[in-house]
Parts: structure tokens; sequence; C-alpha cells
């Protein structure tokens, strides 16, 4: 069964499985490598140095690995890597990395992108994430496996958000959110832990004990974010388990642009 609808415009070299289905009026371009299962709708634009793993699905009229919207671009070959079983809704636009960073865009895998999506340059989106309808993410963002990013939000540029993090709709994200934690507003404010979305996760009672414990030391207390840090690391001889603690202690460590407080 011919999987390519005949109106599809696929470059010679590109580089497609054959159970890769290519919607009407797609076009795809010389560099694009998609593997196998993968469903591309109809009226999408896929070019640049772009791969796309195994069974994403990719709604109609999306633009994936354009130039990046920077003005210091001039044409390097840089690259957009996604992963596998994405869900990429209408409209949305991903594009490559720079030369300035890495030279990659790196879209994880089991990500849920609803509609008017930016990827921009040099993202690294982590796996399991929700980016909800017009969440915008500038260059260089880095968001963490689990999080959640509500609609009408705009992430500035150089941002980090931790791991299972949950940003509030309409969002202004001018500054790094810790893992763990729910943030709203314009100013952007810390608002809980993200507990309910840990349940989720079948996070036990006790890890969750030790990630409202860090969130006190981090937003309840009246401690330094130098003395929170500290006793965060205090926290790890008392536990069994402590890939959380090092969670939060390695991006707080890696932070650039001041945690949101």
């Amino acid at each position: 069964m011919n999987l390519i609808h005949p109106t599809a415009l696929i470059d010679a070299a590109a580089e497609l499985d054959s159970s890769v289905k290519v919607g009407a009026y797609t076009v795809i371009g010389s560099h694009v490598r998609i593997a196998a299962g993968t469903v591309i709708g109809p009226h999408c634009v896929i070019e640049g140095r772009t791969t796309i793993g195994q069974h994403n699905r990719i709604a109609q009229f999306n633009s994936i690995g354009g130039a990046p919207q920077d003005m210091k671009y001039a044409g390097e070959p840089t690259e957009l890597v996604i992963g596998d079983r994405n869900a990429v809704h209408e409209f949305c636009t991903f594009n490559l990395g720079t030369v300035q960073d890495e030279g990659v865009t790196r879209i994880g895998s089991d990500n849920w992108i609803m509609a008017y999506v930016h990827i921009a340059h040099d993202v690294r989106l982590g796996n399991r994430t929700v980016l909800a309808n017009n969440a915008t993410l500038a260059g260089h963002v880095q968001v963490g496996d689990w999080a959640v990013v509500g609609g009408l939000t705009g992430v500035h540029q150089f941002v980090k958000i931790g791991a299972h993090a949950m940003v509030g709709f309409q969002a202004h994200v001018a500054q790094d959110v810790p893992p763990f934690i729910t943030v709203d507003g314009n100013p952007l404010t810390a608002r809980a832990v993200n507990v309910v979305g840990l349940r989720r996760r079948d996070f036990s009672a006790e890890r969750i004990a030790v990630i409202k414990q860090m969130h006190k030391l981090l937003y309840r207390s009246s401690m330094t974010l130098e003395q929170a840090v500290a006793a965060i690391g205090d926290l790890r001889a008392q536990q069994d388990d402590v890939a959380d603690i090092d969670l939060m202690l390695s991006f707080l460590a890696a932070a650039t642009r001041g945690i949101v407080r």
C-alpha cells in the first residue's frame, strides 16, 4: 500500500522508512530522515537537517526544521532531532539549532505538544512533557522530563524548567523553575509542590514528604538561597533514596538566571 499521498513533494535524497505515512501537499526536504511508524499530516513543511524518530504523530500545518529566528544564523548546517512517540498538534514551529550553542535543537520522546507551540533554536525538551496551546519556548530553553507548560506561556531565552515542574496558564517565565514546583503569574510566583502530578506518577508519600521539605527550605524559611542549598544537601544523610535531592541540587547548581522566588 502506498503511504505517501501523490501530492506530497519529497526530495529524492530524504530518508523515510517504508512505513512512514505522509499526507497531502506536505513538503519534505533533502536532509530529512524519518524513522518507522511516524505519520505526517497534510500541508506540513519538514526541512533542514531534521531527524524524526519512530511512531510520532505530526498533525497538519506544522513547520518542522525551519531556520532559527536568530539574526546571527548564516545558514550553518545545524540540526533538529526529535525522539519517538511524540504527538505534535497543529500549527507548531520547531527550529534548527545554532552554532552559538550545540548546533542542535533536541526534542525527547513521549511528549504531548499542543497547537501553536513554538520551540526555538537550541531548545532541549525532555521526555513526557506537556506543552499546552501557544506555549512559546525561546532559544536555548531547557525543559526537564514530565514538566508541564501552560497555555499562552512565554519562556525567556536560556531559562531552565526542572523535571516534574508545572507552569500555569499565561505565565511569564524569565527565571529558572526548580524541579517539582508549581509556578504561575506575571511576575512569576512559586506556589507549592506539584503534588497532584507527583501522585499521578506514583511517587510515594515518603518521596513527596522529602520534596516538601526541600520546598520549605527554598520558599518557606528565612534562609538565603545559599543557606537553603546547604540545608537541602544535609537532607542526603537522612535518606536512603537521594535521587530527588540530587536532582534538585544539580538543578540549583546549574541555574543561570536565578530561580523563581
